[in-house]
């Protein structure tokens, strides 16, 4: 599963020039008064003309919410005929123009407010829904209060004319424009974390609305609308607005925020309090200045409207704010709260539950690499994924961080709670990768199954433990927890505050495990395997030390270690024996080592300074760092074009693709020891190691078959077609003196 984050954002060149131009005019147009008229109906319909054009651009070239932009240019094309018929009609064209104006000007406002409705926004639930409404209402009853204000009541104090098509039309088209807008970003339509073309597109939208009002009243009140410097200025940069927008869209780079990870802007939710002070300041400035008793009535509807809808918002508020203590705000699942409520209440119950805890693994670096917004897209985007995973009598919750919880219902037995693990490490696993900055998501799971006696506390613990075992496994899979299970965490912090002073004191030593040619008997080559002798610990195993290195960012420097000394010694063993001319030296590598763009040129260097040739080095690596083509595949490259070879340890115990195998820059299977220690003489337990054996033939790649223990599974494995191993049976790892005194005259007593 991947997250992409935003993208800049780009302007055609035209557009560039579209806006400085209009600008411009602008500036023009106010500083000389003789021009302003003219400038003014230039700047709109160029715009529009412009408008227009990116705007079926957009709809054309991008899917991606092609409806928006359809009504758009046919709110922007309604605009330009609109214009055109009216200068007809003013300079002598027939009336049937003047209506062909009107007409087609109602028609841009039911377009636009379309264009506005069109935008997604976050879906509400019932509740939601409800205050949704009220503060539309509320708006709507501020809105209408202005537009009856300044242009509806003193029209209707004129004699009926045809022209009150056009006097009322327009103000009430601005009016149902402004309730689409506000409707949009009262959904959350903008999200905070972008600024995408459909945020410019709203304010353009929502300007034009409010411009366009101050346009009529202008005109009610008998003045020269055209000259009005305020009105016509808000009326070009809101369809400057609309037209960038459109731009915008039509280069693809800008970045598009997912419904899933929408949230309302802060400030929309001040904007129903800011209709009631406006509706309040509009009553109390007409009972003051006009003293007019014929506006009491229609102002007071209004009046009481929003605050009867203020109230039942307010209400409505409250409740949510009680539902807010049991939510996590970003991700829409539950809090600690809410997941304690629901635990607490499923064990007075007696109810039979198994608690998952889930931790993202290489998280804190996608915060680092590339900034928390798109550390909480991730957090997000799990989230989505955990919805789908579960069924609905299962709680899933955020409960810090990085790290979510779900309790499933129903739930007597380890593998019943395994197929939900499943279900989801399958989903992450099939998020297809994608170009530009794809983050791949994966997560360790840690599994409790409630039995009688246990407390919640118990249950957290226990999962808390199972997880922890699943993370030092380093396999991106899940645990199941088990009473012989013992906390390890304190060990493991105390070892990782050791790595570092264990590297400067040369407490870590490279034993040595030979890989025989199974024909001859003869080494062809050497497994590094590194060793902690912990003066106070003992010897600590690497299935300990190195998943803490890693998760520590130790495992770096220790890498380099092991490489630096497995050359040098192998260097020092193909100089002073020549029938070990051909020895390589086979070195393990760590997922995150290969991680770092630096990685090709560390090894070049350890090369160079041992004198050891690339074609004499091969970098083992796991099968499960196969599948990451974003960042492994390109070092392998790297890898391969300087002359090492590369081998992909474990075979057949990870999920790496076959089709993927194919195109990667591999030249060695290793045999895991789980297929060849089950080896008797049948062809059902040779099934797999056969199958890997072929497989390797296909592609050309040699294969080394691990944990060779008896000689009938080294005989079997040569009739399979394997050529090379390593085991007890053939040669324990040795520390490279010992190793030397077994071999003889064919390795010299000391590495230089």
């Amino acid at each position: 599963m991947v997250v992409r984050p935003a993208l800049p954002v780009r302007l055609p060149r035209t557009a560039w020039w579209l806006v400085g131009l209009t600008l411009a005019g602008q500036v023009v147009g106010w500083s000389v008064a003789a021009l302003h008229s003219t400038v003014f109906g230039l700047s709109l319909i160029v715009l529009d003309a412009f408008g227009l054009r990116y705007s079926l651009r957009a709809a054309r070239r991008r899917p991606e919410a092609r409806m928006t932009w359809w009504l758009l240019a046919a709110g922007r094309g309604l605009s330009l005929a609109s214009i055109a018929s009216f200068s007809i009609n003013f300079h002598g064209g027939p009336a049937p123009w003047w209506w062909v104006g009107v007409v087609s000007g109602l028609g841009m406002f039911v377009a636009l407010s379309a264009t506005a409705l069109s935008v997604s926004a976050r879906r509400l639930e019932r509740r939601q829904r409800l205050g949704f409404i009220a503060e539309v209402v509320t708006v709507l009853s501020s809105g209408f209060m202005l537009v009856w204000y300044f242009v509806l009541g003193p029209t209707m104090r004129e004699q009926p004319h045809p022209r009150w098509v056009f006097e009322f039309g327009y103000p009430l088209g601005n009016l149902v424009l402004l309730v689409a807008v506000s409707a949009v970003l009262l959904r959350g339509a903008v999200s905070r974390l972008h600024v995408p073309p459909q945020a410019v597109l709203l304010g353009g939208l929502l300007l034009y609305a409010v411009s366009d009002t101050a346009y009529s009243a202008v005109r009610v009140r008998g003045d020269a609308a055209s000259d009005s410097l305020l009105a016509t200025t808000g009326l070009v940069l809101a369809s400057l607005l609309m037209t960038v927008a459109a731009a915008m869209r039509c280069t693809g780079r800008c970045g598009e925020t997912s419904p899933a990870a929408q949230t309302m802007p802060v400030w929309s939710n001040y904007l129903p309090y800011v209709a009631v002070g406006f509706g309040s300041v509009v009553m109390l400035t007409v009972t003051i200045r006009e003293q007019a008793l014929l506006l009491w009535g229609t102002l007071t509807i209004g009046q009481t409207s929003m605050t009867a809808a203020l109230a039942v918002r307010q209400y409505l508020a409250l409740q949510d704010s009680r539902r807010l203590n049991v939510v996590d705000a970003l991700t829409g699942l539950a809090n600690v709260t809410g997941l304690q409520q629901a635990t607490d209440r499923a064990l007075q119950h007696r109810e039979p539950v198994a608690l998952m805890l889930l931790d993202l693994d290489g998280f804190k670096q996608i915060n680092d690499r590339l900034g928390h917004a798109v550390g909480d897209a991730v957090l997000v985007e799990f989230a989505d994924v955990l919805r789908r995973s579960v069924r609905r009598s299962d709680i899933a919750a955020r409960i810090g961080g990085d790290e979510f919880v779900v309790l499933l219902s129903d739930v007597t037995a380890d593998d019943q709670a395994a197929v939900v693990a499943d279900r989801v490490l399958s989903t992450l696993a099939a998020g297809p990768a994608t170009a530009g900055s794809a983050v791949s998501i994966r997560c360790s799971i840690g599994i409790s199954v409630w039995s009688p006696g246990q407390t919640a506390k118990d249950l957290r613990h226990h999962a808390d433990i199972a997880m922890y075992e699943s993370k030092r496994s380093g396999a991106h899979g899940w645990r199941a927890y088990h009473p012989e299970m013992t906390d390890r965490r304190s060990r493991d912090v105390a070892l990782a505050e050791s790595i570092g002073e264990a590297l400067r004191s040369d407490q870590f030593d490279v034993h040595y495990q030979p890989i025989i040619d199974l024909a001859s008997g003869t080494p062809i080559g050497v497994e590094a395997l590194v060793r902690w002798q912990h003066p106070t610990l003992g010897m600590v195993s690497p299935a300990e030390f190195v998943p803490v290195a890693e998760r520590t960012g130790a495992i770096d420097g220790l890498g380099r270690h092991v490489l630096e000394v497995a050359c040098r010694q192998v260097a020092a063993w193909r100089r002073g024996a020549p029938r070990a001319a051909g020895l390589y030296a086979s070195v393990n590598v760590s997922p995150l080592q290969m991680r770092d763009g630096t990685f090709p040129a560390t090894v070049r260097a350890a090369l160079e300074r041992s004198g050891l040739p690339p074609q004499a080095l091969v970098m083992e690596i796991t099968e499960s760092a196969v599948v990451d083509e974003r960042t492994v595949v390109p070092t392998l490259i790297a890898l391969r074009e300087q002359g090492i070879r590369v081998a992909v340890d474990d075979f057949g115990t990870g999920y790496s693709s076959l089709h993927l195998l194919g195109r990667l820059p591999v030249d060695i299977l290793k045999i895991d020891r789980s297929f060849v220690s089950v080896l008797d003489g049948t062809s059902r337990s040779a099934g797999i190691a056969e199958a890997i054996i072929r497989l390797a033939g296909v592609l050309e790649l040699s294969t080394v078959a691990e944990g060779i223990e008896t000689p009938a599974q080294s005989a079997e494995l040569q009739l399979l077609g394997c050529t090379a191993g390593q085991g007890y049976l053939l040669a324990r790892p040795q520390t490279a003196d010992r190793l030397t005194a077994t071999w003889g005259a064919r390795l010299p007593r000391e590495a230089h």
